[in-house]
């Protein structure tokens, strides 16, 4: 957020953006693969941009936020999106269903470059496109034909994360995937209360563990 700070300010002059106080609460692991600190960065961002009355466009925005991290741009969005290239290319989607989810990091953090380092090919193919109509089975298929190509060497760095996938496909998740560069993993849900009672039965095997259950933002036809 520090860092967020600054870039700002350099972008837009220290006369029009005067001293601040900042204060973080942190609800998630450190270093766990599902954008936290990204989001922490993107949230300073656009506060500091309102706070400021700084007369930025979403575009420049983006700009900014690329100079921290490759996900910034989709944080700044904070939406469901399609991202693409280096994660500087975001596509807001116009519906999208909310989605019961769990949240497992098994106690674990996992260093993205180290990931990098670790992955045996980088000429991976394209995300395929989405079904046209996006509920909850139809998201659950999608992703089945999708990948992280980041898993395999995070589990080679850290096999506590095919502990949290087996966790949660024993909680009866329809789809489980590691998130980012790991170490967090997320479970699919066909509702919400199912999802909360996943998270039950997999903190009581594992009370060591962060163990979260969410939903996905819902986003209706026209909202984006």
């Amino acid at each position: 957020m520090v860092k967020a700070r600054d870039v700002l300010r350099r972008e837009a002059g220290a006369q029009r953006t005067p001293p601040v106080a900042i204060r973080l609460e942190k609800n998630l692991p450190v270093a766990s693969g599902v954008g936290g600190g990204s989001s922490d960065a993107a949230a300073a961002l656009n506060g500091l941009a309102r706070l400021w009355k700084l007369d930025i466009d979403d575009t420049s925005l983006a700009r900014i936020g690329l100079s921290l991290g490759a996900d910034l741009p989709m944080c700044l969005k904070s939406k469901p999106l399609v991202a693409r290239g280096i994660g500087d290319e975001v596509s807001p989607l116009s519906a999208f269903p909310a989605l019961g989810l769990v949240l497992v990091n098994p106690g674990v953090a996992v260093s993205t470059p180290d990931v990098f380092k670790a992955l045996s090919r980088r000429d991976n193919e394209a995300l395929p496109p989405l079904p046209r109509r996006l509920d909850f089975h139809a998201v659950r298929n999608w992703l089945e034909t999708t990948r992280n190509d980041l898993e395999g060497a995070a589990q080679a760095i850290q096999p506590a994360v095919g502990e949290a996938l087996k966790a949660l496909k024993r909680a009866d998740a329809a789809f489980a995937r590691m998130s980012g560069s790991g170490a967090t993993c997320f479970g699919l849900f066909e509702t919400g209360n199912v999802a909360k009672r996943a998270a039950i039965e997999i903190r009581a095997r594992h009370p060591d563990w962060f163990v979260a259950a969410t939903r996905s933002m819902e986003v209706t036809d026209g909202e984006a």
